[in-house]
């Protein structure tokens, strides 16, 4: 697991101004994504407010997101190179260096979760560990939602955002997988289904209820 987080912190690290630069206005152009969030967000608004943490995180464009849209939204990322980006373009908004797979959060501290496309480096044998953490830091009726590559298998991605040299796998996950995994680790399933980010990739979202 130790070698699995440096791959991650060292390819993220790498890519983080690169990646903030490239997406920075991304979300304006993708209408389907800004209604998933505010569903995401009407749901969180439903449990009665609270804490909502966007666990991988990167520069922060989606944690900015979700705070315009009324939730108390908070990033949390592995790789210090992001969370410097994310509070240097967001310097009102908190921030947190951490890992998704022990989560520095007490039981049940959140209403609301968003793993949006963050998973996609957690191997299958590593998924149960991030669930389970998922579900301790949501109190009962808190929403999460993942949004990942959709597909089988695996690839090594081996040059990242802006060009640079990268040694990290990026692996597929299918919805209904997902959602089985998510269900074994306590979740309720409310949704799963499949969309295009981009013309050449699957993505998977998933809706679940703690």
């Amino acid at each position: 697991m130790i070698c699995l987080d440096r791959r991650r912190l060292e390819a993220n690290d790498t890519v983080a101004v690169s990646y903030a630069n490239m997406l920075r206005d991304a979300l304006a152009g993708e209408p389907f994504q800004r209604g998933i969030l505010a569903l995401f967000a009407e749901l969180v608004h439903a449990q009665g407010e609270g804490l909502v943490a966007d666990v991988g995180c990167g520069p922060g464009r989606l944690t900015a997101h979700l705070h315009s849209i009324g939730l108390d939204a908070f990033g949390i990322d592995l790789s210090p190179a992001m969370i410097d980006v994310a509070r240097r373009d967001h310097p009102g908004l908190r921030f947190e260096v951490g890992t998704m797979t022990s989560l520095d959060l007490a039981d049940g501290a959140l209403t609301g979760l968003l793993a949006w496309f963050s998973v996609i480096h957690v191997p299958d044998d590593q998924i149960p560990t991030v669930f389970a953490e998922f579900h301790r830091v949501l109190r009962p009726g808190g929403v999460l939602l993942l949004a990942f590559h959709a597909g089988h298998g695996s690839r090594l991605k081996t040059e990242g955002y802006g060009g640079h040299p990268m040694n990290v796998y990026v692996h597929r996950h299918q919805p209904d997988q997902v959602a089985a995994s998510l269900n074994a680790c306590g979740f309720t399933i409310e949704a799963e289904m499949t969309h295009h980010p981009a013309p050449d990739i699957d993505g998977g979202l998933v809706f679940a209820r703690r």
